[in-house]
């Protein structure tokens, strides 16, 4: 088999080991007969909750189960059709094997990443939280890029974004904002996202042209409904009002209608102003308080597990999981994965599935590779 299809081939394996291997094949095929089973008895029904949790969980090991084998078997067929117009030398039919195999090679690459959203709240929307570095106005026009980025990266899935809480830098840029995306498996794709982001490029503030280096931080954590219980006890919250600011006067209130929601415990702080009043901005603070202490809970669990997950940390050297180097060169570099592209421009313009699907991947190896960060 020629070179180009070989890779195509190995491509479709290598995400069919990781579908298998994430599924438990095994486990999930006695998992599914299991869950038909359930299916077909009339009572599942008398408790609508439990069935739902049923029908979805059934749903999503169908659907992964089906696509794993409609590859296998199309992959196959397609190798035995290559094979056999190669030995009877019908380059057309070798050229159009190939292309299928291409096509299947992408379809492979997006079945495995819809199978690893699979998590408690992946389906989920999501809050996305952007923090400016030190560095002053460098760093928070760096943040305002990292906005920007994670807007077109929503817009480009269809997803909804709504600018919860902005505060602006003093002479560009931002010190920090939080987005709000709303569309199936949201937070699944963007919780691969939190931790430091660095850029490396010729200042457009420094007189002298020369390069600097930037950090601004990434947080990400799911929008949870109220099927999730989350205690808050009231006497362990401080809650500040303060007057609304943001860019061209759409968020400037006059009045102090702003929240920010301190929980003690954890030091967990949420803050709102889209809002025109206190008490709708309380209301959407305290949902992104019972949000962030859900996913505090869920990743206190992963680290129990000791699963690969991306933590918060100082915004600065050593912590970034990715770098931006616009100049002298042009490159985007993961540090976890070492995924990388040649478009920066490209990538803040918010093409990030592939940065998202290998760092899914990983979570599911748990393999580590070491990569030396950009100059």
């Amino acid at each position: 088999m020629r070179a180009e299809a070989q890779a195509h081939v190995e491509t479709i394996n290598e995400a069919l080991a990781l579908l298998r291997r994430f599924l438990d094949w095994d486990r999930a095929l006695r998992r599914l007969d299991e869950l038909n089973a359930r299916v077909e008895d009339p009572t599942l029904w008398e408790n609508p909750k439990q069935a739902q949790e049923v029908m979805r969980e059934r749903r999503r090991l169908d659907e992964a189960i089906t696509a794993t084998r409609a590859i296998e078997r199309e992959l196959a067929d397609t190798s035995e059709l290559i094979e056999l117009a190669e030995a009877e030398g019908d380059e057309d039919l070798a050229v159009e094997g190939t292309q299928a195999l291409a096509q299947l090679a992408e379809r492979a690459q997006q079945d495995k990443v819809k199978a690893l959203l699979a998590g408690e709240a992946d389906s989920n929307d999501t809050y996305l939280e952007i923090n400016a570095g030190a560095g002053g106005t460098e760093s928070q026009d760096w943040a305002e890029m990292l906005q920007r980025m994670y807007t077109r990266w929503a817009e480009r899935r269809g997803y909804k974004v709504e600018l919860v809480d902005y505060h602006a830098g003093e002479q560009a840029g931002i010190k920090s904002a939080t987005l709000l995306v709303k569309g199936e498996n949201a937070y699944g794709y963007a919780k691969v996202e939190s931790g430091g982001h660095r850029l490396v490029r010729i200042s457009p503030y420094d007189s002298s042209a020369r390069r600097h280096t930037s950090f601004s931080s990434v947080w990400v954590y799911p929008v949870i409904d109220d099927s999730i219980d989350i205690e808050i006890n009231d006497s362990e919250l401080r809650i500040d009002t303060y007057r609304a600011s943001g860019a061209g006067g759409q968020h400037i209130n006059t009045t102090d209608s702003a929240v920010r929601i301190t929980h003690l415990p954890t030091g967990i702080v949420v803050a709102c102003q889209n809002q025109r009043s206190q008490h709708k901005n309380r209301a959407e603070a305290y949902n992104q308080l019972r949000a962030r202490l859900y996913e505090h809970e869920l990743r206190k669990r992963e680290e129990e597990a000791n699963a690969v997950n991306a933590t918060k940390t100082d915004i600065g050297w050593g912590h970034q999981i990715r770098s931006y180097v616009l100049q002298p060169y042009q490159l985007v570099k993961d540090l976890r994965t070492g995924t990388t592209s040649t478009s920066p421009s490209d990538v803040l313009d918010g093409d990030l599935d592939d940065f998202m699907a290998a760092a899914l991947s990983q979570r599911v190896t748990g393999e580590t590779v070491d990569v030396e960060d950009v100059d």
